[in-house]
């Protein structure tokens, strides 16, 4: 069972976070689906990607395109037709503990300066720390990110 890595944002917005975690991931040879609960929230993300970075590309796509299947990197409000080995789950999507299991890795990311996120967050570390995850949370309150906590899965 892959590690599940909680991102508390506080500097960083939403789409430079992604970004870059997404880098990362593809990095490490993963396709990887970003679940989120929002779809015009998805779109714009969507519309970030294709614009930046100058110096890179992140190859993605929104779900319900025939092409879900080959996307490195799919955009989707549910289920995802690209057999994700990572999982991005923003603005309070639900894990889903079978899901994570047969990930390499998932990462949550939540907006720090918003009470009802902290609270989800919370929620869902101790929901998937019983389930048997393991879960790291990540925090760049300092500047630069830093691991303030970690649970054994």
């Amino acid at each position: 069972m892959g590690a599940v890595y909680f991102y508390h944002l506080t500097r960083s917005p939403l789409e430079r976070a992604v970004s870059q975690l997404l880098e990362r991931a593809l990095g490490a040879g993963w396709r990887v689906a970003v679940r989120g609960g929002d779809e015009a929230r998805l779109r714009g993300l969507d519309e970030q990607l294709w614009r930046g970075p100058e110096d890179g590309f992140l190859p993605h796509g929104l779900a319900g395109g025939e092409y879900d299947a080959q996307q490195p990197v799919l955009l989707t409000t549910g289920a995802a037709g690209n057999d994700p080995a990572c999982w991005m789950l923003i603005d309070g999507a639900a894990p889903d503990v079978a899901e994570i299991a047969g990930a390499e890795r998932t990462f949550i990311l939540f907006d720090g300066h918003d009470d009802a996120a902290l609270n989800r967050a919370r929620g869902q570390w101790k929901t998937l720390v019983d389930a048997g995850c393991a879960a790291v949370y990540w925090s760049e309150e300092s500047g630069r990110w830093e691991k303030k906590a970690e649970s054994g899965g």
